[in-house]
């Protein structure tokens, strides 16, 4: 029995542990992607900036050839860095025919499995994002995650920088580089979420 009680104490330890973990989690990774998504909704007037002054070179002056780039440059940005916080926030669509009557709880313990398909999705989109930024700073290969390894220890040189094919021929490695930085917040917020569902099952409140 002592024994039993050993061992029953030490998994509650482990376990509260764990918990505490996960909430220091939650909060460091809601509380970037909180300040960063308040700072991206601005984005909204660069690109109305943008499109203004696109319609008034176009009618006063000689068209500009960086307004259409731009904006959805900024776009990009404004989409892919608000996201987390979209999610932090609850702003996503989501149909609610069935979902919407559910308790907290039994929508936690759905979310916790559902999630992992998003999970899988975004790791399948940032590994896409990180080969197509080394691409843009001139490497070829099959291996990008050495490319930047190879960067940081000198390994590796950046090479020929790729170019957009319009007149303006912007370099594509900044919004490219933005996408990873908002896709893996993304998935940091992917996690923050399944622990916040964990914790929701165990009859914590996740303010």
């Amino acid at each position: 029995m002592a024994g039993r009680h050993g061992f029953d104490a030490r998994w509650g330890d482990a376990v509260s542990w764990g918990a505490r973990l996960m909430r220091g989690f939650i909060r460091a990774v809601d509380a970037i992607n909180y300040r960063l998504g308040r700072v991206a909704m601005y984005g909204i007037f660069a690109l109305m900036a943008v499109l203004l002054w696109s319609s008034v070179s176009k009618t006063f002056f000689l068209p500009s050839l960086w307004t259409l780039e731009m904006a959805q440059f900024v776009m990009v940005g404004y989409y892919i860095l608000g996201g987390p916080y979209a999610m932090q926030m609850g702003s996503h669509v989501r149909m609610d025919l069935i979902y919407g009557e559910w308790s907290p709880e039994r929508k936690a313990g759905v979310d916790r499995i559902t999630i992992w398909f998003l999970i899988v999705y975004l790791a399948v989109l940032l590994y896409g994002a990180v080969g197509s930024t080394a691409y843009s700073l001139g490497y070829w290969k099959s291996e990008p995650f050495s490319f930047f390894l190879g960067l940081l220890t000198g390994a590796e040189q950046v090479g020929r920088l790729e170019r957009s094919s319009s007149a303006w021929r912007p370099y594509m490695w900044p919004v490219k580089a933005v996408m990873i930085l908002g896709f893996f917040l993304m998935l940091l917020q992917c996690f923050s979420e399944l622990f916040k569902d964990i914790l929701r099952r165990r009859g914590e409140v996740i303010a």
